[in-house]
């Protein structure tokens, strides 16, 4: 029993020390912390492990490797637990409206457990799509020491010699739609494509944000690609609950290497990557909890003057586990530090530099997943943002994959995705059409849902180089083709997406970040004042609540 605060108990000393803190033992004692536990600083180990979906169903036995660390380095550890909810399970489900919602609860939840009991220290484990930003939301907001530990990715599936991800079931349930393919060889697919525990395979939402937080200095370098099932990854673990600890005695905050030059390396890796374009509304949402001004418009001068290095899925060849192989992100950030594309001198958890990190790296001889910076895939990067007559606060569209520069066509609008799938599946899409998915944002969802299953559908008819998409929802990261995303307005507070019409000519224009659609003033003015804002049917429980607290999507759609 202690009666001053010790310095590597800058906050647990609140509830552990002096007469009048016995009770709070006591129940520390009830679950087997004994004095000298209680006399030794107490690191919070965030889990976000769950039984439902790959991504984070291992996350259990990793969180005993870092408790290992934690212990060997002088702390107490103290799991907890908090949601998750698959994307790749509830994509294309009406259950996909949870999945960014998801990102909120958890950063609220991980923020409570931590003031409320007085941590000292953080480690978030996480797997799936929305649990990593969340981390890193986390982190920012309660600014103590701590790092991120990511779960790392699935092995990819095989089938007649070929590398596999749920890229390639939801492609292989839209040729079966189209008739294209038998639904015995779709059943092929889905009992190949995912072998085990992991993060979906590609360069999609989960293994993009993963890289993000290397390239923002919050996880060690080096960690993120160790793939689930890699023996090593039971040893990053461990060095990452020993690492905290270092943070710790060093009091090295989560807000001090969140920096400004820190966004921009991680945008670049992003894009670098040819990585999912949700990585511009969680990077939006992570800078703001880290009190970093950043804005949408902030992301065009750095996909124009970063090329496209890495050739993976889904626009590529390559899965997660050949980018480890190659060299990891190591390799990718030496790339980007050869051409002035990385801030070399940004801190990171491990107390080098990313440039020191970069510099580290080391090449498998022969790779040929991340490109020599004098042969990219594309001069620029893998996205850009688009404004316009359509989506005058901004969009997002993904470019890695495909060449298309320019796309002019006829309006196919659908009021959810839904009715867009069915459409699809019903084989009423034709060549040029541009499909348009409204009252799917933020608020309109509620909960921004994702459209793989609809983009998927589109790829496996056949008709991914000829027909173009946007809508006020999302993307998936496995999402490949002209798609644009994140469309704000939105169509439910009354922006210009909620007013196009069937046979509407809306155009592309990426070299000049333009998304327009051909609707002369006085009949916008007409459709206006006849259009109302429908009514959503959550009218109490969470989704309710989310849709009257969150911003929009050109804002990184947070709630806070």
């Amino acid at each position: 029993m202690t009666d001053h605060a010790s310095p590597l108990k800058p906050r647990s000393s609140a509830i552990t020390d002096g007469p009048h803190r016995a009770p709070a033992r006591a129940m520390f004692k009830a679950i087997g912390l004994d004095d000298a536990a209680l006399a030794k600083p107490f690191v919070g180990i965030a889990n976000t492990w769950t039984e439902i979906g790959p991504c984070n169903i291992h996350l259990r036995q990793l969180a005993e490797h870092v408790k290992a660390g934690v212990r060997e380095a002088g702390g107490t550890p103290l799991e907890f637990n908090t949601i998750a909810v698959s994307d790749g399970i509830t994509m294309g489900a009406d259950g996909m409206r949870a999945s960014l919602v998801s990102r909120e609860v958890i950063t609220d939840s991980i923020e409570l457990v931590v003031r409320g009991h007085h941590l000292d220290a953080l480690i978030v484990i996480c797997g799936c799509d929305k649990t990593i930003p969340a981390a890193l939301m986390s982190l920012a907001r309660i600014d103590i020491p701590g790092l991120v530990l990511y779960g790392g990715s699935i092995d990819p599936g095989h089938l007649d010699g070929r590398d596999l991800t749920v890229q390639d079931v939801f492609e292989a349930v839209g040729a079966y739609g189209a008739g294209r393919l038998p639904l015995a060889e779709l059943k092929r697919v889905e009992d190949r494509a995912c072998p085990g525990a992991g993060a979906c395979g590609g360069q999609f939402t989960a293994n993009t944000m993963a890289a993000a937080c290397e390239f923002l200095g919050i996880a060690p370098m080096g960690s993120v690609t160790v793939p689930a099932n890699d023996p090593a990854k039971a040893d990053v673990a461990r060095a990452c609950g020993q690492r905290v600890m270092d943070l710790l005695r060093d009091d090295v905050r989560p807000r001090a290497l969140l920096t400004r030059q820190a966004f921009e390396n991680a945008i670049a890796a992003a894009v670098g990557s040819g990585g999912s374009t949700n990585a511009v509304l969680h990077l939006l949402a992570i800078a703001r909890e880290a009190g970093v001004p950043l804005t949408i418009d902030d992301f065009t001068p750095i996909t124009k003057q970063t090329p496209l290095l890495c050739d993976l899925k889904p626009g590529g060849q390559f899965v997660a586990v050949d980018m480890h192989r190659a060299g990891g992100n190591r390799l990718l950030a030496q790339r980007l530090a050869s051409i002035g594309r990385l801030h070399a001198d940004a801190m990171t958890v491990s107390g080098r530099t990313i440039g020191e990190e970069a510099a580290l790296a080391v090449e498998t001889p022969g790779q040929q997943v991340v490109r020599p910076v004098e042969r990219p895939i594309k001069p620029s990067g893998g996205m850009a943002i688009l404004r316009g007559s359509l989506s005058p606060d901004g969009c997002v569209v993904k470019l890695a994959g495909h060449d298309v520069t320019r796309h002019a066509g006829p309006a196919r609008v659908f009021d959810g995705e839904e009715a867009a799938f069915a459409a699809v599946q019903a084989g009423r899409i034709q060549p040029n059409d541009v499909i348009v998915i409204r009252y799917e944002g933020p608020r309109g969802g509620p909960g921004m849902r994702e459209m793989l299953a609809v983009t998927a559908a589109v790829m496996g008819a056949g008709l991914g180089d000829s027909v173009a998409l946007l809508t006020d929802g999302r993307f998936s990261g496995a999402t490949r083709g002209l798609m644009a995303g994140h469309v704000t307005p939105e169509a439910t507070d009354g922006g210009p997406i909620a007013f196009v019409e069937d046979g509407d000519i809306v155009t592309f224009d990426i070299a000049n970040g333009r998304l327009d659609v051909d609707i002369d003033a006085a009949t916008l003015a007409a459709r206006r004042a006849r259009w109302v804002a429908p009514v959503s049917r959550f009218a109490t429980g969470v989704l309710a609540k989310y849709a009257r607290l969150v911003s929009p999507a050109s804002e990184g759609a947070v709630t806070g």
